[in-house]
This record gives C-alpha cells, structure tokens and sequence, in this order.
C-alpha cells in the first residue's frame, strides 16, 4: 500500500473491468476498495460484516431482502449506505457508477451466500491497485 495520498479519480482511470474492486488501501483489518460498476450484481450476503458503500460518480441503487419483504435504496453521488450483516441484497447501475467501500480484508465481493456468479461480476477478495 501507498503511503502516499491516493486521488481516487486517477485510481478509476487505471482499469475499466466492471464489477472488480481494487483495494486502494488498509484501515486497520479493513480494506478500502473502488469500483466500477453498470448493470446488475449478483443476490448476495455477507454473514460476518456490514457493508459500507460510497457512490463516488453516478447513482447506485441496492436491492435488500429484510424481514419486512423486499425494498430498494437508491444513493446519489455522495451518498453513504450500510448493508447490515446478514442481509441480502442485490447492487446495480442501469447508467453506471463508481464506488467506494469498506470492509474486512478477505471479504469476498460475492458474500458468503450467493446466487450464481454471472460472467460480469468478479467474485474477488479485492485486486491491489
């Protein structure tokens, strides 16, 4: 990792797979990835962490699966959401998106529960910058 500052606009420039998070550094046990994404992710859950996401450019909307049934979110650039622990959900960007998020080195980009990986999606623990 770099312990230079890292501008997050020139980190997206360096690759244009989609759905394939690049660890862009570490918090403590914690890594801080970025993203490309379009389209539709895979139905999902992460067991043993929240997740935290950051819509840097565009507008990405997750689809969650609680106990009340389902519902989506949608967050703007700027905008700030966790995916408790446990609960399936489902990212996705009709026009596109670049995010940031936050989660425990190892975490896989797919979840511990998942339906099937599609071609699109890299079911990753994160790809060093």
């Amino acid at each position: 990792m770099s312990n230079e500052p890292i501008e997050l606009q020139s980190a997206l420039a360096t690759f244009t797979e989609l759905w394939s998070p690049r660890i862009v550094t570490q918090v403590n046990d914690y890594d801080v990835r970025i993203a490309k994404v379009a389209g539709d992710h895979v139905w999902h859950a992460h067991d043993d962490t929240d997740e935290f996401f950051l819509v840097l450019d565009g507008e990405l909307t997750i689809a969650l699966r609680e106990d009340q049934g389902e519902r989506a979110v949608t967050l703007a650039r700027g905008s700030v959401f966790v995916v408790p622990r446990g609960v399936e959900h489902r990212p996705s960007a009709p026009g596109g998106a670049s995010i940031l998020m936050f989660e425990p080195t190892g975490t896989l980009s797919v979840g511990d529960r998942h339906e099937d990986v599609p071609d699109h999606v890299d079911a990753t623990v994160g790809h060093v910058l």
